[in-house]
């Protein structure tokens, strides 16, 4: 993969394709509905939003889009089972490119995180 450097939410977008844009711009939406106050940044070259801390990140890849976070003990539990059939990690979501985006779901993560 070659080095990146972007500096804005918007130019990491820019390197993605539309369908894969407007999954994210989705989610964008929700995260700075839910939390209007939260700060836009680029942290690891992902898109992360700050909010008393890192609230959550997301990244696209040519399969899925994952949000991620090192999430609790307590967010795994309150999710355990919205999450069965999503591939999962210790920080990691991922969203399959295949599948509808569960935007309900992505509201209920982001509540949750401005919660915690």
């Amino acid at each position: 993969m070659a080095k990146t450097n972007y500096q804005t939410i918007d130019e990491y977008h820019q390197v993605f394709s539309a369908e894969t844009l407007e999954r994210m711009q989705t989610i964008r939406k929700i995260i700075n509905e839910i939390v209007p106050d939260a700060k836009e940044i680029i942290s690891y070259q992902i898109p992360c939003f700050k909010y008393n801390g890192y609230l959550i990140f997301y990244s696209a890849y040519p399969n899925h889009i994952s949000l991620s976070n090192p999430f609790t003990a307590d967010f795994w539990e309150h999710f355990k089972v919205d999450l069965e059939g999503y591939k999962t990690s210790k920080s990691a979501i991922q969203l399959p490119a295949n599948k509808p985006l569960p935007v309900q779901l992505i509201k209920e993560i982001v509540a949750f995180r401005k919660r915690e």
